[in-house]
């Protein structure tokens, strides 16, 4: 006499979910529990966990051979989120849980005492089980207010084996259980800084608005306490809010990455790693399964790296290909995973080893050249490339701070300046699938996108001597719109083209 159960499940690859059937089969032969389809150390011990949840629940599996299969077989499958699902295709193959099916999407970790607890990644695996069509799901309370983001699929949400299959049709009577709360990992802190602190430095603030509004990415260049690490604070308070769409992006990156409840927002992220991070903290990765990086957690605000030149040259240099396409593919062994990194980079570094290269004023540098070339040279030339602008922040003088003081706009007149531009440039870009001047590709800057007549006589001049690359140019253009943008002008002039290049001449 055989039975067979089902169930659904959702294997998370990156930030991408993929339904999984699981299959349970019960024969009359000696009692055993096996686990096939390429499952992970922790998901092949689910056995253990489901056996002992399935006695405490009230619903002790039945002393046979069971034999459970998650197909499709080539997918990895690694976590214990499979503990619900493989429970459930069990008691739906012996009878006791007769309205499980593969149409229920079933996610949670069990306890041995058969509570359900909350697991990383819900809001991912929600929306895949919503695209493949599943009726509904399943999952713990501590995940509930974390799932309800995903619109569009009916939830329910358990606090034990036991209430999921009494929900399933198990004649158990109801007992009264302690939920188990989701271990939120609080989110980096959002810097909330007024733009109008920073004084006397006018070019520095230019470049802060400038990036906010086109999507920049930036290099600021100066001896210590000039304010770069402030400026740099400031960018993610003048952003806009994001969108439907990009709120689910962010969050889905953050509840993979266990932030929990606190996932959703509609402030665009801030993440600034220390300088000692390695690049599988920066670019994801790790052993089993594989967890965003710090680029791929500020995807849609601002990745920022103080000290520049402090990170080793490997981890700056593995930022190179994420800049120019916006998503990273971590590899390894088990497997590839895939997560946005559509962020925008804020580079800020002292012009030599004792910060006093180039000043007018203060200590003179006592670097030797080559010290000051091998501390500089560790932001790579194609990275350096890739920053659209990059600028030199002087030191503040007392002068200055007299003649300037008051005169820096407030963060809100900021975010108004920089929601006009972006809405000239949605207006502009609209049917092209970008939002931004940073996205725009370069043939659309050659064509549709073009400057007015002569205004990049410099650029051409620049590309012709070697000074600039094509890459470079493409940069300048959609800097020179951004600008344009801001002035509120119909198409770039030699100006605004200027104006751009000067923003991009630090080095």
């Amino acid at each position: 006499m055989t039975e067979i159960g089902r169930a659904a499940a959702v294997a998370l690859v990156g930030v991408t979910g993929r339904r999984i059937e699981v299959e349970a089969h019960l024969t009359s032969q000696l009692p055993a529990f096996t686990i096939i389809g390429l499952p992970d150390t922790s998901l092949g011990e689910a056995r253990e966990r489901v056996r002992s949840a399935a006695v405490n629940a009230g619903c002790p599996l039945p002393s046979r051979r069971i034999t459970v299969n998650l197909t499709p077989a080539a997918i990895p499958k690694r976590g214990s989120g499979f503990d619900l699902a493989i429970a459930m295709a069990v008691l739906a193959g012996a009878g006791l849980a007769p309205a499980a099916s593969e149409q229920v999407v079933y996610i949670g970790e069990l306890g041995l005492d058969g509570r359900v607890r909350p697991v990383p990644g819900v809001i991912p695996m929600v929306l895949a089980a919503r695209d493949a069509g599943a009726a509904r799901v399943v999952l713990p309370v501590g995940n509930l207010d974390e799932a309800r983001v995903v619109s569009g699929i009916p939830l329910l949400g358990v606090d034990s084996l036991r209430a999921a299959a009494i929900d399933a049709g198990a004649l158990l009577p109801p007992v009264e259980v302690e939920a188990v709360a989701a271990n939120t990992v609080a989110p980096e802190r959002q810097p909330v800084a007024e733009l109008a602190d920073v004084v006397g430095n006018e070019i520095g603030v230019r470049a802060v608005v400038a990036a906010a509004a086109g999507g920049h990415h930036v290099l600021l260049l100066g001896p210590p306490g000039a304010g770069k690490t402030m400026l740099a604070e400031r960018l993610p308070g003048i952003l806009p809010d994001l969108d439907d769409a990009a709120a689910l992006e962010v969050a889905a990156v953050r509840s993979v990455a266990g932030h929990g409840s606190a996932s959703w927002t509609r402030r665009p992220p801030w993440e600034a790693p220390h300088h000692s991070a390695s690049a599988v903290a920066l670019i994801g990765g790790g052993s089993g399964v594989i967890r965003p990086g710090a680029v791929s957690r500020a995807t849609r605000g601002v990745l920022f790296l103080d000290e520049a030149p402090e990170f080793p040259r490997a981890v700056l240099d593995a930022l190179r290909q994420p800049l120019e396409s916006g998503r990273i593919t971590v590899h390894r062994a088990a497997g590839a995973a895939e997560f946005p990194a559509r962020c925008q980079v804020v580079l800020a570094a002292n012009p030599c080893p004792c910060g006093n290269a180039g000043g007018a004023h203060g200590q003179p540098c006592e670097c030797p050249p080559g010290a000051v070339r091998r501390y500089l040279g560790r932001m790579s030339g194609p990275l350096l490339d890739r920053m659209d602008i990059r600028v030199l922040v002087p030191r503040v003088t007392t002068a200055v701070v007299r003649r300037s003081a008051g005169a820096t706009m407030s963060s809100a007149r900021a975010r108004e300046v920089v929601a006009g531009a972006r809405d000239r440039m949605a207006h502009r870009l609209r049917g092209t699938g970008w939002t931004r001047n940073a996205e725009a590709a370069g043939a659309w800057l050659r064509s549709d996108g073009r400057s007015a007549p002569g205004a990049t006589t410099d650029l051409d001049r620049a590309l012709d001597l070697g000074t600039l690359t094509m890459r470079g140019w493409d940069r300048v253009m959609r800097l020179a719109w951004t600008l344009t943008d801001l002035a509120e002008a119909p198409r770039p002039t030699r100006d605004q083209v200027r104006d751009a290049l000067a923003l991009r001449s630090a080095l």
